[in-house]
């Protein structure tokens, strides 16, 4: 392995530095030079780079690509180089949506079933308007197909995404209630507009936004197949630093799957600010901010998030799939936008875009915000007695397959969240210790009769009783045929060597492990939670599968 990576290395040095493309006839000006020094990194050797373009009142300022497209014959990003652009799509459907409201077709208040009658009927309704601000409570189907059996490198149709949502029969939360992000979400609405425009969704885009625009480059990829000129390939780094190819054959429209440029992307930013595409009104309503339940309002609208950067506001979203990584960044005020579009590497499009708007937009921003001091953090740290950190050792349970273990060292604590190394905690006070690696305090409060109670994130957890491991008969119980309608997919819990363990057709053997009571975790990291149902008398009955905030209480029933 050591020869394998010096050689590796060697090749590499002897590489010439990777020309850096820009558009013909592109100025070269000052701060075209910053920007071509501050990604001279990516011109060195064989590997995955980068294609941005920066756009002021209409006129593309630079354009430039970095590193290569495809490290298998040598072809290097050009700003025409085609990227899939995933999440970044999603401003796409919300412009869509909201020129459908704006034409009176439909209303964001209606609920999607008027249009999707195929989903199930829920306790209450999910509104367009839920779908778009992802307050809906549908599931993530990234989580939810892979707990089906899916890979991501499988074919992934856009029609299993939709049969998969039109399988669900509960909600992660009442729609309205709390914002959390879904793809499918997204997919639905991809549904509802191919349908009221009577076009699939391939069809309208390409007839009513990209052409009219000039982005002769980009398409929704409805077909996995399709041979398209001058794709980038996604590449993973590996721990030898050499790469690996990523397989891509994703069909999400609308939450993902746009393949494009930064070349086209710049128009569509330049659209934001001269809407010659949408209209003033669509445009205006896509940048409405979601409402919960009770009155507060989300940063998320239409497929874009509002946000601050130098006492400036912006308007962005990023992607990431297959190893893209996607930014686009628009400043209203000045008009002006970022693309960042990567294909690997370890690149951070967002900060590189907030990069760029330093240097174009300079003295037009604010003052860079000092990181906001915590009073915690900052306090001297102080001697706790003993007794005093033996009472705050133990068990607590932050939420489902989500644990963390704290036990003393001497005269310190220690943290162990589930998955996760274990941290110092330093003391602050006899109750507030400050955590480094979690940025954030833990606090500890005691009252006499009742478990210590552990405030972290401004949520209270209690002390657990330890858990005893669960003998082989208690074990036994457990084991049998478990089967999820929603997922049409079946898994058998079952003993093995070393415990217990779930086996699916497709995904093969993945370990549980204890955690508390019937919480069990999975050794794949869509089985985060694995908690056992029992009825009354106590007979298990099904179990529940958390994969992740996205995707909540996947219930399987137990058949044997």
């Amino acid at each position: 392995m050591i020869r394998g990576s010096v050689r590796y290395i060697a090749f590499r040095a002897l590489l010439p530095l990777v020309a850096v493309r820009t558009a013909a006839g592109a100025q070269e000006t000052p701060q075209a030079r910053r920007v071509d020094s501050l990604f001279a990194e990516h011109t060195r050797g064989l590997q995955p780079g980068l294609a941005l373009a920066v756009v002021r009142d209409g006129k593309v300022l630079i354009t430039r690509g970095y590193g290569y497209a495809n490290l298998e014959h040598r072809v290097q990003i050009t700003p025409s180089t085609v990227f899939d652009v995933a999440s970044v799509s999603k401003q796409f459907a919300g412009l869509a949506v909201a020129m459908l409201v704006n034409e009176g077709r439909v209303k964001l208040s209606d609920d999607i079933r008027k249009y999707i009658p195929e989903l199930a009927k829920l306790e209450r309704p999910v509104t367009i308007d839920h779908l778009v601000h992802h307050t809906s409570g549908y599931r993530d189907w990234p989580g939810t197909l892979s707990l089906a059996g899916w890979r991501f490198d499988d074919v992934i149709a856009f029609d299993q995404i939709r049969t998969m949502a039109y399988n669900q029969r509960t909600l992660n939360f009442v729609p309205g209630a709390e914002y959390t992000y879904s793809n499918t979400g997204y997919n639905l609405l991809t549904e509802m507009i191919a349908r009221v425009r009577g076009k699939t969704f391939r069809q309208w885009t390409d007839e009513n936004l990209f052409r009219p625009l000039g982005m002769t480059n980009s398409h929704f990829h409805d077909d996995h197949t399709m041979v398209v000129p001058n794709r980038a390939t996604g590449y993973a780094r590996r721990p030898d630093g050499t790469y690996s190819s990523v397989t891509n054959n994703l069909m999400a429209l609308g939450s993902s799957s746009l393949y494009s440029t930064v070349e086209d992307m710049a128009r569509w930013v330049m659209n934001f600010d001269d809407p010659k595409v949408g209209g003033a009104a669509a445009m205006s309503l896509t940048r409405t901010r979601g409402t919960l339940n009770d009155g507060s309002t989300i940063p998320y609208a239409f497929g874009v998030s509002h946000g601050e950067y130098r006492g400036q506001p912006t308007i962005s979203h990023s992607g990431g799939w297959a190893s893209f990584a996607t930014y686009v960044l628009h400043f209203p005020q000045q008009r002006f936008g970022v693309v960042v579009f990567s294909n690997g590497g370890g690149i951070n499009p967002s900060r590189a875009a907030f990069n760029l708007a330093d240097i174009y937009l300079g003295e037009a921003l604010g003052a860079p915000a000092a990181p906001a001091a915590n009073a915690i953090a900052t306090a001297a740290t102080v001697d706790v007695a003993p007794a005093v950190l033996d009472r705050y050792a133990g068990l607590y349970r932050l939420g489902p397959g989500w644990y963390v273990r704290i036990r003393r060292d001497g005269s310190m604590l220690r943290t162990q969240a589930s998955r996760e190394p274990e941290w110092p905690m330093s003391a602050r006070s006899d109750t507030s210790f400050w955590v480094a690696s979690y940025n954030a305090p833990m606090t500890f409060q005691t009252v006499a009769g009742r478990p210590v109670q552990l405030s972290y994130r401004g949520r209270q957890h209690a002390k657990l009783e330890e858990p005893k491991p669960p003998s082989q008969a208690q074990l036994r119980e457990l084991t049998g045929e478990y089967f999820s309608e929603e997922l049409d997919t079946r898994y058998i819990v079952a003993l093995g060597d070393s415990g217990l363990v779930m086996r699916h057709r497709r995904h093969g053997t993945i370990r549980l492990t204890h955690q508390w009571k019937d919480d069990f975790s999975g050794s794949m990291w869509f089985t985060r939670s694995v908690e056992f149902q029992r009825d009354p008398r106590g007979r298990v009955t099904g179990f529940s599968v958390f994969i992740d905030e996205r995707s909540r209480d996947i219930r399987f029933a137990k058949r044997s």
